[in-house]
């Protein structure tokens, strides 16, 4: 209660306006603010918020090290926000600058919350329950019963104080709680007896359990993208694939990765299938299943049958390997005017919609007279639209068609600098076939089996697939699959599982175990009466305290055999 300032142990009040004189802080002061204001749990919880903020760029944008394909094709699509975009690493968000910053931030920001409150945590558990209050009325959960003085327990025996008392010990301590005996007071009337019982430090070692699991995570998915590595391959059908880093189409390694982390094993993709569904109207031609049948071959030279789908990986070598994208790899063959063959490739399509309308890149560099480019469109079931354009209506191999624009001038990949097989840059040539060629000659379509001349007498060009027929397995086997694999090796993937798991026990634990303090009296009244009281006391909400206290005052007295009278 405040006193009046007229009292007389009062000082003469403060005059208005003057200053209050505050103490320099320091350097050392203000490294000791900031560094409580990092280590808070509110901070903690902010960092944690901002870098799942963060990471939503990561599913917006292609990134380098997952799907370096999608970064090419943007750049080619977004010639103008591209390079804006990789300036800010948004093709490269979680090895960003800033995402490393907001990630080591929120790793020292939990170190420095859980150390202090696990050294509290662990104290608190060695030292022993506080001693009974003196008015236990006072707390919201409260229950009190007075005692006859010629009670008997249900051994005939009078019940005292003593034996009350001892009778809640060994109650409270066989329901797990922590216990300790006090005496009270005495009074004219009599002393009194009481225990003091707590429970529920399991909910602050779940606590730290979850932020020392987190932290666990952050340490284990740092240190396994140091010493992992993530790399991609495109197969076609009838191609292989040896784990060496330079058979790779990319390859991201960690900051600690070492070649000798590369298992030897080689692996053939045999088949790849695709299922469409052809009965709902409302999902005709969706994908139902892709299906990547392999053969794998060990260190020793083993061959293995083994099968990717979609979420299920093939585990070989301390790797993953997952299966990403698919698509057509036309066969193209291209001949001089002679004649010879100066390529012959299944150049892999890159799809552009759910019914495969795909692009592809094919550089011819020698064997002829002119360096030639095309940009092709391969359309599995070709179809013209009333403006005169083409396009797909069914990702299956119905009515195949390739379309390609020709280009012929310098490819610019004779400077040394690296080009994505993905990209043609068409600026510096000229355009021979197409629509935007000067000699009106238009984009050369192709069926399986068709051979076309490339203007200028160049050479030709033939589409080598074979023509389908009406038989399902020849319609698959017209046009090859590729198949793209996401390689991926982390080290630490078992440590990650498990300091999951902790997170998820420790949550559980922290949300439903409460912590509870229980008090149990037995104040002895004139005339050898008892008086019986029953308090509790929680730390944050708990709703069933009341019920508790209730709980602990019936089995106490069934304990006793008592007739309680209130």
């Amino acid at each position: 209660m405040s006193r009046p300032s007229d009292h007389i142990d009062s000082p003469a009040p403060r005059p208005r306006g003057d200053d209050v004189a505050q103490p320099r802080l320091g350097p050392i002061g203000y490294l000791r603010f900031f560094w409580r204001q990092l280590t808070s749990m509110r901070t903690a919880l902010f960092l944690l918020l901002l870098l799942a903020i963060a990471a939503v760029p990561g599913s917006l944008f292609p990134q380098r090290s997952s799907d370096p394909n999608g970064v090419t094709l943007y750049f080619t699509t977004n010639k103008a926000l591209a390079p804006v975009l990789d300036k800010l690493q948004l093709f490269d968000v979680y090895t960003s600058a800033w995402f490393s910053a907001i990630y080591l931030l929120l790793f020292i920001s939990l170190i420095g919350c859980v150390i202090p409150r696990t050294i509290f945590h662990l104290k608190a558990l060695a030292s022993a329950p506080p001693r009974t209050p003196a008015r236990l009325d006072r707390l919201g959960a409260f229950r009190a019963f007075e005692v006859a003085p010629d009670q008997t327990d249900s051994a005939g025996a009078p019940i005292t104080a003593a034996s009350a008392t001892e009778a809640a010990r060994a109650m409270l301590r066989g329901s797990g709680y922590r216990v300790r005996l006090f005496d009270g007071p005495a009074s004219s009337a009599g002393g009194s007896l009481s225990v003091t019982a707590e429970r529920g430090y399991l909910r602050e070692t779940g606590n730290l359990v979850f932020h020392i699991a987190l932290i666990g995570i952050l340490l284990s998915v740092g240190i396994g993208g140091g010493f992992g590595y993530t790399g991609q391959k495109v197969l076609v059908t009838g191609q292989a694939f040896a784990n060496v880093r330079l058979t790779y189409d990319s390859f991201s390694p960690g900051r600690f990765f070492t070649d000798s982390a590369l298992v030897p094993y080689r692996l053939i993709l045999d088949k790849f299938s695709a299922k469409y569904e052809e009965q709902n109207r409302n999902a005709y031609g969706q994908p139902i299943d892709y299906t990547a049948n392999v053969t794998t071959y060990d260190a020793a030279g083993t061959a293995t049958k083994e099968v990717i789908k979609v979420n299920d990986p093939l585990r070989i070598g301390g790797n993953e390997i997952y299966l990403l994208g698919n698509g057509y790899a036309p066969s193209i063959t291209v001949r001089d005017p002679k004649g010879k063959v100066v390529f012959s490739e299944s150049v892999p399509f890159l799809a552009q919609d759910a019914n495969l309308t795909s692009i592809g890149i094919v550089k011819i560099p020698d064997g002829l007279s002119s360096q030639v480019g095309m940009r092709g469109f391969f359309y599995p079931t070709a179809a013209k639209n009333e403006a005169g354009t083409f396009s797909s209506t069914h990702p299956d191999l119905r009515n195949p068609m390739l379309s390609l624009v020709l280009y012929t001038g310098d490819l610019g990949i004779n400077q040394g600098t690296p080009k994505s097989v993905y990209s043609l840059d068409s600026d510096t040539m000229t355009e021979v076939a197409g629509p935007g060629a000067a000699s009106g000659t238009g984009a050369l379509r192709l069926t399986p089996g068709q051979t076309a001349q490339i203007p200028g007498g160049l050479g030709s060009i033939t589409f080598d697939n074979a023509a389908p027929k009406s038989d399902a397995a020849d319609l698959e086997k017209s046009v090859p699959r590729f198949a793209s694999f996401d390689v991926h090796r982390d080290p630490t993937q078992g440590w990650v599982l498990f300091f999951a798991i902790c997170v998820l026990l420790g949550l559980l634990t922290s949300l439903f175990i409460p912590r509870r303090r229980v008090w149990v009296k037995v104040i002895e009244q004139d005339g050898g009466r008892l008086r019986l009281e029953y308090a509790g006391l929680a730390r944050g909400e708990d709703p069933g305290l009341e019920s508790a206290v209730a709980e602990i005052a019936e089995r106490h007295s069934q304990r006793l055999g008592l007739r309680l009278t209130s």
